[in-house]
């Protein structure tokens, strides 16, 4: 079924679409934003799709992070539309969990791995709320699920940028979300850490959570997500990773030499 018009409000206040599925976890039209005077998104329709994990890929500054930190609300777009699930943002918040990007977090804050993973579950806790035992389990099954389970004590400023990305992983699983977005949650990794965090995302996806990733690496795009959404500024094409990440629309993305490279390299890993 899809959703009525974009520009009409429903009954129960959700705001709708005629050409977006209404299953659809996440969904824009004509999105906008801008840091001065130069766009770095620009007028972007995109729909994710339920229970697939979904690769945004592109240049360096082609607006892939802004492109997500719209969507949370951390940036506001000049124009365009977000929906959460057939709603506004601000009614589907609790249904999204939030991996930020590592070069964005404060490391020197002086948390423990236990506190960081806790403040998955601020929304039953309340800024003064008394962890109960249930939080403290729910938290250690999380760190458990990312291989962190040993590390509860350590400040988070003394771990490896793999251990620090796997936390926040785990601080993301215990919001038990419907909508996982995760600004490149491969980046700065060991295969290790990389093989156990595309395991936990398999997992979501199996268990019927939705994942959109902020993704580098061109040469994992078809082992690790079933959809792509390329974009510079703009966006060039979306859909199926085997019909929409193709040779063609990777020069479009990355343009000239770069892309040539890239493509070669695609080429003979596939071989």
């Amino acid at each position: 079924m899809y959703l009525p018009s974009l520009d009409i409000a429903a009954e129960d206040g959700r705001v709708v679409s005629s050409s977006i599925p209404e299953d659809a976890p996440l969904a824009v039209r004509g999105l906008t934003v801008s840091y001065g005077d130069k766009p770095a998104v620009f007028s972007v329709d995109a729909t994710f799709e339920a229970e697939k994990l979904t690769a945004i890929v592109g240049p360096n500054g082609a607006g892939k992070s802004t492109l997500l930190k719209a969507c949370l609300g951390v940036v506001r777009p000049l124009s365009g539309s977000v929906l959460v699930f057939g709603q506004p943002l601000a009614k589907a918040r609790r249904r999204i969990a939030y991996v930020p990007q590592r070069a964005s977090v404060d490391w020197d804050f002086p948390a423990r791995v236990i506190d960081v993973v806790l403040m998955g579950q601020y929304r039953e806790l309340g800024l003064l709320g008394r962890i109960k035992p249930g939080h403290k389990r729910r938290a250690m099954e999380c760190l458990d699920r990312v291989g962190m389970a040993d590390f509860t004590e350590r400040q988070i400023g003394q771990l490896s940028g793999g251990q620090q990305q796997r936390v926040f992983l785990a601080r993301a699983l215990a919001q038990d979300a419907d909508l996982y977005l995760l600004d490149e949650p491969f980046a700065g990794v060991d295969a290790a850490t990389e093989k156990a965090i595309i395991q936990v995302l398999k997992d979501l996806k199996q268990a019927r959570k939705s994942l959109v990733c902020v993704h580098h690496d061109l040469a994992t795009v078809s082992d690790y997500f079933d959809n792509v959404l390329l974009i510079n500024v703009r966006k060039i094409a979306e859909g199926p990773v085997a019909t929409t990440f193709t040779s063609d629309n990777l020069q479009a993305t990355y343009g000239g030499r770069l892309a040539t490279t890239h493509i070669d390299q695609l080429k003979l890993e596939t071989a």
